[in-house]
């Protein structure tokens, strides 16, 4: 195995190696990654570049512009898993990386990589990972936005990052999106709002009341809602949709179905989630709520068309916390469904409505 230093392996601008990232995995920050995959297919034009996934983000590689392919491996969370990531490494071998960039900080995440025997392997030194990666960064907890280290990790030691970071992208086809709507039946004319009312940790998540008014008010404006989500905001969607047959509920497991709905809505109406970088990242104009979450830390790198936030001072915001400390969730509650759907509709007005506003 060859564990010289970045310096001492001199990779060249065109060694035409594949590059292997290993992202963070939740979907905002895996999105987030896209940015990365720009920036080392300016670097290194003849290297294909694939992405370690999970079975749950695999569908947005097929969308991300400049992934070969995605290696899928569904490795534990809460575990080493030491078999898992030898099968891994064996797994990877063949493929022929000449290097490989690894996001999370985490030992575990640098393991398989180290095992394959990947020359060149990047990362944060994270939790004194000094065997497994062999071209160690530092300075991580000065950068301050998980879009800032994950950039620094594409880009050569010491170099100062560009002004303007290159936009995640997922590009779809029109005709997978129509035969997408003709498959689920959602061929009605009309504007859609797609809203992804779930997020990690209740105190990021807008109250399903407030989704589910903003959705009648929409819906008297001429729209059909889709709601969007894991198996876990199927509850929320049931609750959004009562009593509509406007409304249409499109949880499920198959992150793809989200992915081709946001790709298909007028807008998009989210939470501080995945689904918010999903939508921006397609070019569909979102409308951001941030509650407990700094919108500068966390919004999408992609521009947002509104960023939503409390209009009153709350002095414990932003906690960046997954549950209301005190219980009053004053940051969400006080954001009430009309701003909400005002920037919506905002969002759609043509341009020389919106500059008279």
């Amino acid at each position: 195995m060859n564990d010289r230093s970045n310096n001492e392996t001199g990779r060249s601008e065109g060694d035409p190696r594949p590059i292997l990232i290993v992202p963070y995995m939740w979907i905002g920050d895996f999105v987030r990654g896209h940015s990365v995959v720009r920036l080392l297919r300016a670097r290194f034009p003849d290297s294909p570049i694939d992405v370690l996934t999970t079975t749950m983000d695999a569908p947005l590689l097929d969308y991300m512009p400049g992934v070969r392919k995605g290696i899928i491996w569904d490795l534990p969370r809460k575990r080493l898993a030491l078999a898992q990531h030898r099968a891994l490494a064996e797994r990877l071998r063949p493929e022929g990386y000449g290097r490989v960039l690894v996001m999370p900080r985490t030992w575990k995440s640098a393991l398989a990589p180290w095992l394959a025997g990947i020359p060149e392997r990047t990362g944060f030194a994270g939790e004194s990972r000094f065997v497994l990666l062999n071209d160690i960064r530092w300075g991580e907890r000065a950068l301050p936005r998980m879009v800032d280290r994950c950039v620094a990790l594409a880009l050569p030691k010491c170099a100062v990052p560009p002004a303007d970071y290159p936009l995640p992208q997922l590009k779809v086809a029109d005709a997978e999106i129509a035969a997408w709507r003709q498959r689920l039946g959602l061929t009605a004319a009309g504007r859609i709002a797609a809203f992804a009312p779930g997020a990690v940790g209740p105190s990021k998540r807008w109250p399903a009341g407030y989704y589910a008014e903003a959705a009648r008010r929409l819906v008297a404006e001429g729209f059909s809602v889709w709601v969007l989500g894991g198996p876990g905001e199927t509850a929320l969607a049931a609750e959004i949709a009562a009593g509509s047959t406007h409304v249409h509920d499109l949880t499920g497991a198959d992150l793809r179905n989200a992915i081709l709905a946001l790709a298909a809505a007028d807008v998009a109406v989210s939470n501080d989630s995945g689904l918010l970088h999903v939508a921006a990242a397609l070019g569909t104009p979102s409308i951001g709520i941030f509650g407990p979450t700094s919108a500068w830390h966390w919004a999408p790198l992609n521009p947002l068309a509104a960023v939503i936030e409390t209009e009153t001072r709350v002095e414990c915001r932003p906690c960046h916390k997954p549950t209301c400390r005190y219980g009053h969730h004053r940051c969400m509650r006080e954001i009430p469904p009309e701003r909400v759907v005002a920037a919506a509709l905002t969002a759609l007005a043509p341009a020389s409505v919106r500059s008279m506003e």
